[in-house]
């Protein structure tokens, strides 16, 4: 009889919580140096870190290797399917409308609402890819805004990098409010208390984003021309995410952000419009990196004399499509129906792994998501969206082949990174990380969202984030809350909420979010280019966020979250 070999993490095996916290590191850094300072491929990058992450699970967390290796295939496997393969969906949905001609009906169609690229800019990167987002997530907001902002002019890294920052905020709320709704689950908390946390300090944010937007598309010339449409945007947005996420259809908040935004943004342009729109046109183009952008991007005048109701209509139509089929999927029974079609398995070699409590761990099984990721609902919009264009099935499935080969070194930089988030999560280092920050005491709310932000860059996912350290951040709120002015309730959902928020401005620089930006922009080799230009934002971002959070456990903004 074999006994069954168990492993429960220990999250300080060194004996100093710093020193855990320091090796428990090296992974995240490994990541870091090769990528942004080496400039390494990612797929390489992410095998050496990896591989980093490997040995500091075995070496210095007593990981057993059979169980280090089988949860590093598991998480190579998520990467795979299903995330690379809702990445493929999307590329793909959007390839189709490109090979049959109707993607420059819809470029044609923003540029009736707007001649100036930087307002369809932040129409596009901001709100629709809001709505993307909420509906969808997992990487395909910044894919599908990427490349349709490439279609309107924009050079490449511009282009991926104003589609990055425009990713941010909505991400506490995306997928249909799946991280908030993780967040308040794995905390024990209601999620009415923990979405109006994460909506406000996002919603503050929202009036930062846009003008970072215009900064990155045109420089100060950007931010000076057409500031009065990102600030009224930004606070549409926002405004809209601070009152939504306070009721009952708090999972919608992103849906009505982004579809409010871009109503009242329209009737906005009614009443002003920019100036210098023309001469940005020329500029939007210009290789950020001329080594990498070797096929500059020239402005061309567009025409939209030729556009009908009907061909607008059908330009719109994957969207719209997507609108719709996303949100059937989300009915209730609809949602049961297909989650139906789940096939769960155990998964080899993991069965005596258990959490730091010594809960059996969520990874003992592995479960085969065939209908219920959006993988599954963009595959079937890109099929319809190919019939409906007047393509045949032989040429839609051609497309679909095309884009997977295109892909292959992306989907192994995909699969290294989550295996990399896999075995440091069930090995304890994610959760060292963790426990060091939240030794901090009492100045801890101003380092709350720091967890989100690391856990989100680790791992791909602030749903994922959430999962790993929503619990600590509510223990962490019951022992700093008593004699505050929140309270410890109080402070247990200021903890939690300013955790999800935080894994917001984590996504950008993620080894995954940098692939699928370059992957979309048909720069793959980029990553490392597209992380020095984006770091700055989210050091920027995540140290205002820091700010606030700390702000509202005091006086000082309390008075917010009443």
């Amino acid at each position: 009889m074999v006994l069954l070999e168990v492993f429960r993490p220990d999250t300080n095996p060194l004996g100093q919580r710093w020193l855990s916290a320091l090796v428990a590191f090296l992974p995240v850094l490994a990541m870091l140096i090769t990528l942004g300072a080496l400039k390494w491929k990612a797929y390489w990058a992410g095998i050496f870190s990896w591989a980093v992450a490997l040995v500091v699970a075995i070496a210095a967390f007593k990981m057993p290797v059979g169980m280090a290796l089988s949860s590093s295939v598991q998480g190579f496997l998520y990467g795979l399917f299903p995330i690379v393969w809702i990445l493929v969906a999307a590329i793909w949905m959007y390839q189709l409308t490109v090979v049959s001609g109707r993607f420059d009906d819809l470029r044609k169609t923003f540029f009736l609402i707007s001649d100036d690229p930087r307002v369809l800019g932040i129409l596009i990167a901001f709100c629709f890819g809001g709505l993307l987002e909420a509906l969808a997530g997992f990487g395909a907001p910044v894919a599908i805004a990427a490349a349709m902002l490439i279609g309107i002019g924009f050079g490449k890294l511009r282009a991926a990098v104003t589609a990055l920052v425009a990713n941010t905020v909505p991400v506490a709320f995306g997928a249909v409010g799946l991280p908030v709704l993780q967040a308040a689950k794995t905390s024990g908390l209601d999620v009415s208390v923990v979405a109006p946390v994460s909506a406000r300090i996002c919603a503050m944010l929202c009036l930062v984003v846009p003008f970072l937007m215009l900064s990155i598309m045109d420089g100060k010339k950007g931010v000076k021309e057409v500031w009065p449409f990102g600030l009224f945007c930004g606070v549409v947005f926002g405004a809209t995410k601070w009152i939504v996420a306070s009721t009952p259809l708090y999972n919608l908040t992103e849906i009505f952000a982004a579809i409010i935004t871009v109503g009242l943004g329209m009737l906005f342009l009614k009443f002003w419009k920019p100036v210098g729109g023309h001469d940005a046109a020329q500029r939007i183009g210009i290789p950020v990196d001329t080594t990498l952008e070797t096929d500059p991007v020239k402005a061309e005048k567009v025409d939209t004399s030729d556009l009908t109701g009907s061909r607008i209509f059908m330009a719109l139509v994957p969207y719209i499509l997507v609108i719709v089929i996303f949100a059937i999927a989300a009915i209730p029974a609809i949602k049961d129906v297909l989650a139906k079609g789940d096939v769960a398995m155990k998964w080899p070699g993991l069965g005596g792994l258990q959490t730091a409590a010594g809960a059996p761990s969520k990874h003992l099984q592995y479960t085969w998501p065939w209908f219920s990721q959006p993988g599954f609902l963009l595959a079937i919009v890109a099929i319809l969206v190919g019939l409906i264009y007047g393509m045949n099935i032989v040429d839609i499935l051609k497309e679909l082949w095309v884009n997977i080969k295109k892909m292959k070194f992306s989907m192994l930089t995909i699969g290294m990174v989550v295996a990399l988030a896999y075995v440091m999560g069930d090995s304890g280092q994610t959760l060292a990380l963790g426990l060091f920050i939240a030794g901090a005491g009492a100045v801890y709310p101003f380092l709350a969202p720091l967890l989100g932000w690391i856990g989100t860059y680790v791992t791909g996912s602030d749903t994922s984030a959430n999962i790993l350290f929503s619990n600590l951040q509510s223990t962490v709120g019951q022992q700093v809350g008593q004699g505050t002015a929140l309270g410890v309730e109080g402070m247990r959902a200021l903890l939690v909420g300013t955790g999800a928020a935080g894994g917001v401005v984590g996504k950008m620089i993620s080894p995954q979010s940098l692939t699928v930006a370059a992957t979309a922009i048909g720069l793959i080799g980029g990553e490392s280019v597209i992380l020095r230009k984006v770091f700055k934002y989210s050091i920027l971002l995540i140290a205002l966020m820091c700010i606030l959070a700390g702000l509202m456990s005091t006086p000082v903004l309390s008075w917010i979250l009443h």
